[in-house]
């Protein structure tokens, strides 16, 4: 289980909503491609979208090592990072009661840089697998200069906890027979048909984009 703390615990549905199991969090955390880290400097406070991948209990991120935001939070400031999937628009019969269905993750933690050659090298294989499944072997290797030019952070996943909406609207009593509509719109995440830039129009499709 994760830290339970007041930061991982909000004012509302804290019962109904809350989850600090790993086997909940973790999961959100590997369909997400995106998260957004925030921290503060002088105060004056930041927050940048970066893809990320999970290893066990740890979220790395990467970035040019001339990059002012990783170097800001490599000194171990205190972030927070923030992942959300959304399931489905929940429409209700009154605009107070329209809703979303969705899945977060807010994370506490610290950076740490990692320097280790083979680590970072490592990383970058499975963030490209995260990111586009089954390509690395696919592409050009990737050289040493490019390992040395980038910058790898990882964080603990500890001090986390994931807030989830599903299910129908909650609408008023007095409300749920009046003649108005109300129900999910799903809106999905998905992948649609490659599209090929200009240099690769007579170049097959590989199998690892055609699934």
């Amino acid at each position: 289980m994760l830290q339970k703390t007041p930061k991982t615990t909000p004012s509302r549905y804290a019962n109904q909503r809350m989850h600090y199991d790993e086997a909940i969090v973790f999961p959100i955390l590997d369909e997400a491609l995106f998260c957004t880290i925030s921290y503060s400097v002088d105060n004056q406070p930041f927050s940048i979208p970066t893809a990320f991948v999970r290893k066990e209990n740890k979220l790395y991120i990467h970035g040019s090592v001339g990059s002012h935001f990783l170097r800001q939070i490599e000194s171990g400031i205190p972030v927070c990072i923030s992942v959300m999937l959304t399931d489905a628009l929940v429409v209700a019969k009154s605009a107070f009661h329209h809703s979303v269905n969705y899945r977060s993750v807010v994370i506490f933690s610290n950076a740490q840089r990692i320097d280790d050659y083979e680590a970072k090298a490592s990383f970058f294989k499975e963030l490209t697998e995260k990111i586009v499944p089954n390509s690395w072997e696919y592409l050009r290797p990737m050289k040493s200069k490019e390992v040395d030019k980038t910058m790898l952070l990882v964080f603990d996943i500890s001090e986390a906890s994931a807030k989830t909406r599903e299910g129908m609207p909650s609408d008023d009593e007095e409300d749920q027979s009046l003649p108005i509509w109300s129900g999910l719109i799903p809106i999905p995440s998905k992948r649609l048909t490659p599209i090929p830039d200009e240099l690769s129009v007579n170049i097959p499709l590989p199998s690892h984009l055609s699934n």
